[in-house]
Formats: structure tokens, sequence, C-alpha cells
């Protein structure tokens, strides 16, 4: 099932959908399909890689910031991996433009938001390699002076279904208390903190690593221009709501 959902994701790239219609517009022979298809490919190209249209969408789906006042404590922060890359050239590590989620949770265990780290991270990649993304980023938080007894790690999960499972393993094996504060991209947060939930972990949310508040200040590259990130972001953006229906669907959340 992890693979099969790898796969059916790939056709939910926008990408994809244009590619393929610019495909069947030149490859078939009928005249007013080939008309079709290439004009879908074209008006299809021109939406999706406007930046405005998906950032308009992406404020709407994704959490407003959170701004913890003094003295806001949890128990612990869990983040979510996914903003750590392997390239298995040099067989190392390397943050990705997810990196922000990283940045978010050590600061709030620096002014004592959070007291312990759950890093749930274990390796994504259909193709197995001995990588383990929580091992790598504990490693860098010890770098930045947090304790390694403060710093819980579940290195075995591939999805967000299995972060949440055990996650909650580690928090009854540690007795760590409620309340807890969930860390991830915002655009990802809905979904996972559903999933979390439905798992036993009633947290908090913390969003960061915001793709609707990362432009607009340039009329014309913001607005006007297309854009290979808008692209992307659409690509996020449909997965997280394919992700939500079907884990509604299979009674996941």
């Amino acid at each position: 099932m992890f693979v099969l959902r790898k796969i059916l994701l790939f056709f939910f790239r926008p990408l994809v959908w244009i590619v393929l219609f610019f495909i069947l517009g030149f490859a078939l022979k009928n005249r007013k399909r080939r008309s079709f298809f290439l004009k879908a490919g074209f008006i299809s190209l021109l939406f999706f890689s406007n930046p405005f249209i998906i950032r308009v969408i992406s404020g709407w789906y994704e959490p407003d910031p959170v701004h913890l006042a003094t003295g806001t404590q949890y128990n612990a922060g869990i983040v979510l991996g996914g903003f750590i890359s392997y390239d298995p050239r040099d067989a190392r590590g390397y943050f990705n433009p997810a990196g922000d989620r990283f940045i978010e949770t050590a600061l709030l265990y620096k002014t004592g938001h959070i007291k312990k780290i759950i890093v749930a991270a274990g390796n994504g990649y259909i193709v197995p390699n001995g990588f383990r993304e929580a091992d790598f980023v504990k490693e860098q938080l010890m770098l930045l002076g947090i304790p390694a007894s403060d710093i819980f790690t579940d290195a075995n999960s591939r999805n967000t279904e299995e972060n949440a499972a055990n996650a909650k393993a580690i928090i009854d094996s540690a007795h760590i208390a409620p309340p807890w504060l969930l860390i991830s991209s915002a655009m990802h947060l809905p979904r996972a903190a559903a999933i979390f939930k439905k798992k036993g972990i009633d947290a908090t949310i913390y969003p960061c690593d915001f793709s609707a508040k990362n432009s607009g200040n340039n009329p014309v590259e913001d607005y006007l221009l297309p854009s290979a990130s808008a692209l992307k972001q659409w690509e996020f953006f449909i997965k997280e709501i394919v992700g939500r229906i079907a884990y509604r669907v299979t009674g996941k959340t």
C-alpha cells in the first residue's frame, strides 16, 4: 500500500496532466480533439503556473501562524520529518526547503516552550536505503547544545500515519503527559493533526514553512509571470487534499 500510494500520487501532479494534454493534442489525428487537448494543455499550464492563484488557495487552507506567549510551555514538541533529503552519491543528509521545521523546533526548545523533542521521521523513499532522517536530525539538534536525553526519535516510520503511531508509543513509554505541540509545514498540518488525534495525540498545532507567505511583494513576478514553483506548490496542495480524503474514507481520521 505504501508503494501504491506513492505511484498514485504521481498521477495527481498537474505537470503530468499538462504533458498528457499536449501529447494527446499533438498525437491525435482528429482535428477537433487535437484542438481541444492543445487548448486544455495551454489553459492548464497558465492556471497551474500562476503564483497568485495557488498563494490564495494556500492561504485559505494553511492554518494561521501561532505566537506563543512568554511562559507557555509544552511537555513535548513533535516535529514531523520530510525536511531532510538524502543524497546516495555521498551518503549524506541535507536540509531541503522545508528546513523551517528544524529551525522552529530548535527555537521552541531554546526559548523554553517545549521541554522534550520527539523527531518523527524515518525513511519515506520507495527504494530502500540505510538513511534514517530522525537519527540525522538528532545529531544536528545535539550540535546546537540540546542534550540527547531530551530528544526522542522515531526512525522507522514511512508516512504520517506511522509517525503518529510511533510517536504515541514514545509518549506512552516515556510517560510524557500532555500538553504536546505538533510542528510541521503549514500545508501539512491539517491532515497531520487529524491523523495524530485519531491515534490519541490531541496536540496543539504549530505551523511553519508557510507557502502562502513567502511571496507577494513583487507585483509582476508574484502575480503575473508563470512560475515553476507554483506547479510544485499545487503538487503539495493536491497531495494533502487527496490524502485527507483517502484517510477519511478509510476511517483513519
